[in-house]
């Protein structure tokens, strides 16, 4: 009986079942244990104006895409990336003012409302035309300051109209008291922007008539007296139209760089519908999430395992014995 008890000790078969019997009853008593993780609390506000329509990236399936749908896809990402505990809150500019769309929410928890707000985002939100970049931005960030989170704007940084020959206004808070992203979309090379009539449907792009091509309040530029037609007093910006490429469109990247130093914030650009979420945690404000840990699905698989092992163990050995015999034969 003794000899017999010391063979089963030494069976391996014995030893699993042990084991499996010690980490279910681990799984059924250990406690969750709990441990701190680093998460981030931000808001997205995406530009909707005209010129994120142009399609100069390429989605999965090879067609052209948008801006706006490239950086819909890419906050979609962005949310599934970030750690539990995360929160974001969403809001929308065009014209020159951020519209907030809802308060911070937990990006795991309400995954879903989350996810169904960025998918339906789309240009026909909009409520006015135009597309004043530099004090969209800086309403932005106030607006981050009193949600007390971090930022990210993702535009392709066209104004709309041109900045005036002074430039565009200056940012009167303090440069980096909110931290984030400036997110540039769209690529380096001129593109048209297509143009839609009052039923939503495309009919073609914009021309250079159909635009305004400089901005003409305000003091006229350091070269107006070399202008054709100039007159200090009835044609202080030349008597000729104006003549530019403001109908067409890339991101303005240095001109979002400029902005980026001004306020504090970092600068990257899209690429496509992924990456955002290296840059962002790099640039946000790091927030202690207190979480917990639960070891009961790690300790019961690992019972399972060793459970299975026992059985799968006694016919694996059964299979590769003929094989071995058959071997050792020849």
């Amino acid at each position: 009986m003794k000899a017999h008890l010391v063979r089963n000790l030494r069976d391996g078969r014995f030893q699993a079942l042990a084991g499996a019997m010690v980490l279910a009853a681990l799984a059924l008593v250990l406690p969750a244990v709990p441990l701190t993780r680093t998460g981030v609390s931000v808001l997205a506000v995406v530009d909707i104006t005209g010129s994120m329509n142009v399609r100069d990236y390429a989605s999965a399936d090879g067609r052209p895409a948008s801006r706006l749908d490239t950086a819909r896809g890419a906050l979609r990402e962005l949310i599934a990336a970030l750690p539990c505990g995360s929160r974001m809150a969403l809001g929308l500019f065009t014209e020159r003012r951020p519209f907030l769309l809802f308060t911070p929410i937990e990006v795991c928890a309400d995954f879903a409302p989350l996810d169904g707000a960025l998918a339906a985002l789309d240009w026909r939100m909009a409520w006015e035309g135009d597309s004043r970049i530099s004090a969209g931005l800086f309403r932005a960030v106030e607006m981050a300051a009193s949600l007390d989170t971090d930022l990210i704007f993702l535009t392709d940084g066209q104004e709309a109209p041109p900045l005036p020959s002074a430039g565009g206004p200056a940012f009167e808070g303090k440069p980096g008291a909110v931290r984030g992203l400036i997110v540039g979309a769209g690529a380096y090379a001129l593109s048209p922007i297509p143009r839609y009539n009052d039923r939503g449907r495309e009919i073609g792009f914009y021309g250079a008539g159909d635009v305004q091509q400089e901005n003409r309040f305000g003091p006229p530029p350091a070269d107006a007296e070399s202008r054709e037609g100039y007159n200090p007093r009835n044609a202080p910006f030349g008597g000729a139209a104006a003549t530019g490429a403001e109908h067409l469109s890339s991101v303005r990247e240095p001109y979002l760089k400029t902005l980026a130093g001004e306020t504090g914030l970092a600068y990257v650009h899209l690429d496509g519908p992924g990456g955002l979420s290296v840059p962002l945690l790099a640039a946000a404000t790091p927030r202690p999430l207190p979480g917990r840990l639960d070891l009961r699905p790690f300790l019961g698989g690992a019972a399972l395992a060793l459970v299975l092992a026992v059985f799968l163990l006694p016919t694996l050995r059964a299979l590769s014995l003929p094989r071995a015999l058959t071997l050792k034969k020849a």
